[in-house]
């Protein structure tokens, strides 16, 4: 007897429809069922039966969807208001469940983060993914994105924000005004503090479209109602900004402290060494070759082959913009891949399908390298001054005071380096005349710079002594406040005592109820 034909169908009195799909065995030398194991008939495996027909049902939808989704069977036969195995499985997740909520809140964790448009939520791809990972949930609409579920996560956000910001001591803004590709005008607003571990933390604040004219005044209204929206009146605020006047005139009217951007006064220093006419000229011809190889596909393929051949790695050209590291970058990589530049624009392909080549010539290329070495400084206090783990307001002096110095004429100079080193000390001896003394006491917190090795011995000893009286006067304050804590409490208590003893005589005086 085959395995099928030991399967013996489910009792008459078994009316579920799995049943189709399921029978029992006889008991050996029996004709009672060995009710224990219901058998598949599809796939004859032995499914537990302790009554129910749930492992019945899990065994057909798991390992049977097809036979399932054909038979459309319900949990009873002629019970309509049970729903199938199909409709279990398969049925849509409401928007209020809590599996739909979380794989929302996750969709507009990934548009945050990741700066995604709204309309992600409408695209064919993304949509097939989510139906992959979970094919119940319904994306939801991008109106639904624009006026419900990102509102809600702001203000979930916003009091995160409000309760870490409430805890600082003190708070510093960095405020920023830019121009989108859209050419509208914006205005970000950060605030930075540290944390009781000790932890740099920073929080983007605002981003408003400014639709005024970047005046002191109506930036200084923007940074007042940011004050006051994000609850920091209470702080000593400082805050950071470009080198532009309108932002100083802000934070004067603002009534905050200001700190101009060292990167910002770099990257000033910079653009005015790169304004010299020599290296005016040797930019001008870099571009020309890097626009060339961006230009022909011809020299470029055989850059690529020369770059291979000579060892060099394979990186692109490099066209500047805007910023000034952008142009010491175009610079540095032409270097790099000099020999391979050179390789292809001598080979007999590039030569044969281009009649326009321009190259450098020897005392240019000696030039350019001059003009890296010269610059190569300000690239890499650029890089110290843009990281974002750690405060840099005690690196400002002492960097400062070395690229000042650096920048001193030597007689080996060639004229253009003389002429760049010049520009850079001139811009740079200018900037940060009035904030020396909160730049110096800065650093001399610093267990870096403690020493101040880059002040003259007069310059330290006033600065340990300004910053002596700083610290006193921080600890007298402190400690008035707290006997001002201490008497408001003493006098608190003698009216609780008051009002305790003024209760207990009216009480005593009043008479018991019943008795006039």
């Amino acid at each position: 007897m085959t395995e099928e034909e030991r399967i013996q169908p489910a009792p008459a009195a078994f009316k579920a429809d799995v049943w189709t799909y399921f029978g029992f065995r006889t008991k050996e030398g029996g004709k009672d069922y060995d009710k224990s194991y219901a058998v598949c008939k599809i796939c004859t495996a032995r499914v537990k039966y302790s009554g129910n027909t749930a492992n019945l049902r899990t065994r057909v939808s798991r390992h049977h969807s097809n036979v399932a989704s054909n038979a459309n069977f319900k949990t009873k036969r002629g019970d309509p208001a049970q729903r199938t195995i199909e409709e279990v499985n398969f049925s849509k997740l409401p928007a209020s469940s809590t599996r739909a909520t979380k794989i929302t809140q996750s969709v507009l964790v990934f548009i945050c983060k990741d700066m995604r448009p709204l309309s992600v939520v409408e695209n064919k791809g993304f949509r097939n993914v989510i139906k992959t990972l979970e094919p119940r949930y319904t994306v939801p609409s991008r109106q639904h994105i624009t006026d419900i579920a990102l509102p809600k996560l702001y203000q979930e956000v916003k009091a995160t924000v409000l309760d870490s910001l409430s805890s600082a001591e003190t708070v510093a803004l960095t405020c920023d005004a830019w121009t989108s590709r859209a050419t509208e005008s914006y205005v970000t607003v950060t605030a930075h503090h540290i944390t009781d571990q000790w932890n740099l933390q920073s929080h983007v604040l605002q981003t408003r479209a400014m639709h005024d004219s970047h005046t002191g005044e109506h930036i200084a209204a923007l940074l007042t109602d940011t004050v006051a929206e994000w609850g920091l009146n209470t702080k000593d605020l400082v805050v950071v900004t470009d080198n532009t006047p309108n932002m100083a005139l802000a934070a004067r009217l603002a009534g905050m402290t200001h700190i101009q951007c060292f990167a910002h006064s770099l990257n000033l220093a910079s653009q005015k060494a790169l304004k010299i006419q020599s290296v005016v000229r040797l930019l001008g011809r870099i571009r020309r070759v890097t626009a060339f190889f961006r230009r022909s596909t011809t020299a470029s393929n055989q850059l690529k082959q020369k770059q291979c051949l000579l060892q060099l790695p394979a990186h692109r050209l490099i066209t500047d913009i805007t910023r000034w590291n952008s142009s010491y970058d175009m610079i540095e990589r032409f270097l790099e891949q000099q020999p391979a530049i050179c390789a292809a624009l001598l080979s007999a392909e590039v030569r044969k399908s281009e009649k326009e080549i321009f190259t450098l010539s020897k005392s240019d290329i000696t030039c350019v390298e001059e003009v890296v070495r010269a610059l190569k400084p300000m690239k890499d206090a650029t890089l110290v001054m843009s990281e974002e783990s750690m405060p840099t307001l005690s690196i400002i002096a002492p960097l400062h005071a070395k690229l000042v110095m650096g920048a001193q004429e030597s007689v080996d100079d060639a004229p253009t380096v003389r002429d760049i080193k010049t520009a850079i000390a001139e811009d740079l001896g200018k900037r940060y005349v009035n904030e020396r003394e909160t730049l110096w006491m800065a650093s001399t917190v610093d267990p870096w710079f403690k020493d101040l090795p880059f002040l003259s011995e007069a310059e330290t000893s006033e600065t340990y002594s300004r910053l002596l009286d700083t610290v006193v006067t921080v600890i007298k304050k402190e400690k008035n406040q707290q006997e001002n804590k201490e008497t408001d409490k003493q006098v608190e208590e003698r009216m609780s005592q008051r009002r305790l003893i003024t209760h207990i005589s009216k009480t005593a005086l009043t008479p018991s109820l019943g008795h006039p």
